[in-house]
């Protein structure tokens, strides 16, 4: 991989009708930040999106049960949004909303790409029409029985027990309304569809034959079955909702308004292109949305695959050439890494039971860093994962503070206490030396392999081995016993040691932003290790909702160990870590359920 490469990090979108949970944050946000944390640091242009998913059925379901208006609820998660991905370190380009001026004409131009390319039509359906309500239902306001696995709580677009997709509501068995439990009837309505097929003989099958040994097998595995085995079938991309959603932009059909899961996914699009008019360079976007070479990265939870990986895709053939006055394409996804779900203490997250962990109580207790460390330890990569209490306890006291925060703050008292905090000079090198610097050096290779495969549980056990070969050699030079008869020793083995905590800094710092920035200062190293001015600012948008910046999108470029020169005066240094007592665990436990 060369330098200098144009990165896109799409983030999956968040309902604006709850709080963020451990399971949201290890699913998709914090690796899409580890992620986008290491291109960054390779050198390579960076663009992180996402925003608030507000037209979502979630949401105006969340605004009934309140007795609030949609925008009121959209507001008050939307905030809390932006507070918690500051809190967490979580190092969005611009998070932003599905509500602005520019994602409705972004979305309303893609549906009229797709019209006019000949790729959706009109059907009269029977859908789901509530009496007590008068009005036909969206999907989410429909459960009933799946009829391929049973699960008695199915919605109306999409079981979440077997990811089967519906047609229609009428596929569910003793369908009912999910806000008064009333029966429902079928009347028919018209409405546009996909014609999802049309599309996989276009080019979506070839594309998703083509070279991807990349994706995780079981993203690739269900993406293949269910487009070359299942087959496809058109899906509407209409409801008849009016008054919160984009309109459809045909005449005689402006009271419906595009699906949610057709106009959501475009956020990816419009976010950048918002992004871009922001940075006062229209055609900024274009670097990584039409660049061949350039590289599309969707973070998502395994339940949003088919999403990502057929229908996204599918949309993105379809419109051809749009905002391209050269014929350039739209880049379809590189790699769409699903992360599977993280329960709590052996049982599902639920809201409802208040069993799980939400950021925005969990930052109130507990720094970001241990908490970012616990959630990439146990990151459900390829299989479901757990969160424990006390699992996130041990993990903070043996490997955080125990070896990696003790081995800083061990070697920088040290030369605070022997040398008045100025780096002592080095001899020349031994092979002990040698391997131990080496190995470091070796690990940018490995640990920068594994970042950018998308394998953050392997990278952090492969980075946390190193500081335990550190440790090792701290305690074979015993630089302590050295300095009572041999302070030049001394001074040699602080020095090598002090060189390889400087890399592992770099190593750790995807995963460890906070307490790396601080390790950095307190090295004598100047700015920041992600370039910019790391603050988060917020712009007024359209419609009065607010964006989150961070640091100015742009390569930073010091993938590699920085040496740290001799003679150097070194801050006094400060742990970097708590140690947190077994009571935190019982504690915590506490406020479950």
């Amino acid at each position: 991989m060369t330098n200098k490469e144009h990165i896109l990090v799409s983030v999956a979108w968040p309902y604006a009708n709850a709080d963020i949970h451990v399971g949201n944050v290890t699913g998709s946000y914090l690796p899409a930040d580890i992620y986008a944390r290491y291109h960054r640091l390779k050198g390579n242009h960076v663009l992180m999106v996402s925003g608030s998913d507000s037209h979502g059925t979630p949401v105006t379901v969340k605004a009934e049960e309140l007795g609030q208006t949609i925008q009121e609820v959209f507001d008050y998660y939307h905030d809390r949004f932006l507070r918690i991905f500051e809190g967490l370190g979580l190092s969005y380009d611009l998070f932003t909303h599905t509500n602005t001026e520019n994602h409705f004409q972004v979305a309303q131009d893609m549906f009229l790409a797709l019209l006019n390319n000949g790729f959706l039509y009109k059907k009269v359906t029977e859908q789901m029409y509530s009496p007590t309500a008068g009005k036909f239902l969206p999907d989410r306001y429909i459960e009933g029985i799946c009829p391929v696995c049973g699960y008695e709580r199915a919605r109306g677009d999409q079981c979440d027990n077997c990811n089967t997709l519906f047609e229609s509501a009428a596929q569910l068995i003793n369908p009912r309304s999910k806000t008064d439990d009333s029966e429902l009837e079928l009347r028919e309505t018209e409405h546009f569809f996909i014609d999802l097929p049309k599309l996989a003989k276009t080019g979506l099958e070839r594309w998703i034959q083509n070279e991807k040994e990349h994706w995780r097998p079981h993203v690739l595995k269900f993406t293949r079955n269910w487009i070359m085995d299942e087959g496809l079938i058109g899906r509407a991309i209409t409801r008849d909702i009016s008054g919160w959603g984009i309109p459809v932009p045909v005449k005689e059909y402006e009271h419906k308004t595009l699906y949610v899961w057709f106009e959501a996914v475009i956020g990816y699009l419009s976010a950048a292109i918002e992004w871009a008019h922001n940075q006062g360079q229209p055609e900024a976007w274009k670097k990584w949305w039409q660049d061949p070479d350039a590289r599309s990265v969707y973070f998502i939870g395994k339940d949003n695959i088919p999403f990502h990986t057929i229908i996204w895709p599918a949309q993105l053939l379809g419109v051809g050439s749009l905002y391209s006055d050269d014929g350039h394409a739209l880049n379809l996804p590189y790699d769409v890494p699903a992360n599977e779900f993280m329960n709590m203490e052996g049982r599902k997250i639920s809201g409802s039971m208040n069993w799980g962990v939400w950021i925005v109580d969990a930052l109130e207790r507990h720094d970001p860093d241990p908490l970012r460390y616990y959630l990439t330890a146990v990151m459900p990569e390829t299989r479901d994962s757990d969160w424990s209490w006390d699992g996130y306890v041990t993990r903070n006291n043996t490997e955080l503070v125990a070896n990696w925060g003790n081995l800083a703050n061990r070697v920088l008292n040290m030369i605070q206490k022997y040398f008045d905090g100025v780096v002592p000079n080095p001899g020349p090198l031994t092979d002990s030396d040698k391997a131990l610097l080496e190995a470091i050096d070796d690990g940018f290779v490995k640990i920068g392999e594994l970042y950018d495969g998308c394998k953050f549980r392997a990278a952090l056990q492969e980075t946390m081995r190193l500081s335990t070969l550190i440790n090792q050699y701290l305690d074979e030079t015993s630089p302590w016993k050295a300095a009572k008869t041999d302070l030049a020793a001394a001074g040699h083995a602080l020095n090598i040691t002090l060189q390889a905590i400087s890399g592992l800094k770099i190593l750790f710092a995807p995963v460890l932003p906070f307490t790396c920035q601080r390790l950095h200062e307190m090295l004598g190293e100047e700015g920041r290790i992600f370039g910019g001015q790391e603050i988060v600012t917020y712009e007024e948008k359209t419609r009065s909702h607010r964006a989150m910046t961070y640091n100015p999108t742009g390569a930073v470029g010091s993938w590699s160990r920085p040496e740290i020169p001799a003679g150097r005066q070194l801050p006094k240094p400060k742990p970097l870590f708590k140690k947190l007592d077994p009571s935190v665990v019982e504690e915590e436990l506490a406020r479950l359920g």
